[in-house]
C-alpha cells in the first residue's frame, strides 16, 4: 500500500473517530444541561460539526441520536430524532461557503435559533402519525411551543452566538493538527 494511501486511510479513520467522540459529547452536554427544560447546546453543536466536518458530522449526529436511543428508549420520541437533527445539518450545508465569516456566523446562529423555535414543528409529522386527531396535534404543537420551543430557539440563539465562531475555529485548528500528526 502506498505512503500517500495509507495516509489517507489513517485521516479517515482519525476522522471517524473524531467524529464518533463528538457526537459522544453531545449527548454528555445534552444530559449535563437536562435539569433546564429544553436549554442545550446540541443544536448549536451540530452546527458546528457542520461547519468543520461537513457531510461528515452525520456521524456525530447519528451518534448522538443512537445514544439517545440506548439510555432513553427507542420510544416513538426517538424517530423525530432521526430527522429533526438532519434538517438542521442540511440547512447549514446549504450555507454558500464563499461569504465572509461575520455574515456566515449570523446566518449560522439565525439557522440554529429558527430550528430551536420550529423543533415542535418539524416533530408533528411523527404526531400525526401516531394521532389522527387535529384537535390534539394543534393542542400538542401550541403547547410545546410556548412551553418548550421558545426556551429552545432562545438558547439556540444565546449558545450560537457565544459558540459558533470561536468553537468552529478551534476545531478547525485542532482538526487540522490532528490530521497532520502522525
Amino acid at each position: 500500500m502506498s505512503k500517500i494511501k495509507r495516509t489517507r486511510s489513517l485521516d479517515e479513520l482519525k476522522t471517524l473517530v473524531v467524529c464518533v467522540m463528538l457526537g459522544t459529547l453531545m449527548f454528555i452536554s445534552d444530559i449535563l444541561m437536562e435539569f433546564l427544560p429544553n436549554i442545550h447546546i446540541v443544536g448549536v453543536l451540530i452546527v458546528i460539526y457542520t461547519i468543520v466536518y461537513r457531510s461528515r458530522a452525520l456521524i456525530s449526529i447519528y451518534v448522538y441520536v443512537f445514544i439517545n436511543g440506548l439510555v432513553s428508549g427507542f420510544g416513538i420520541w426517538w424517530i423525530g430524532y432521526l430527522y429533526i437533527w438532519t434538517i438542521l445539518w442540511v440547512l447549514v450545508m446549504f450555507v454558500p461557503r464563499r461569504l465572509g465569516d461575520r455574515a456566515k456566523t449570523i446566518i449560522y446562529v439565525a439557522i440554529a435559533t429558527l430550528h430551536g423555535f420550529a423543533f415542535g414543528l418539524l416533530y408533528l409529522p411523527v404526531q400525526t402519525y401516531f394521532s389522527s386527531d387535529p384537535a390534539y396535534l394543534f393542542s400538542w404543537w401550541s403547547i410545546g411551543f410556548v412551553t418548550a420551543d421558545i426556551y429552545h430557539g432562545i438558547a439556540n440563539c444565546i449558545f450560537g452566538i457565544l459558540l459558533v465562531k470561536p468553537i468552529s475555529k478551534l476545531l478547525l485548528k485542532l482538526n487540522t493538527s490532528l490530521l497532520r500528526a502522525e
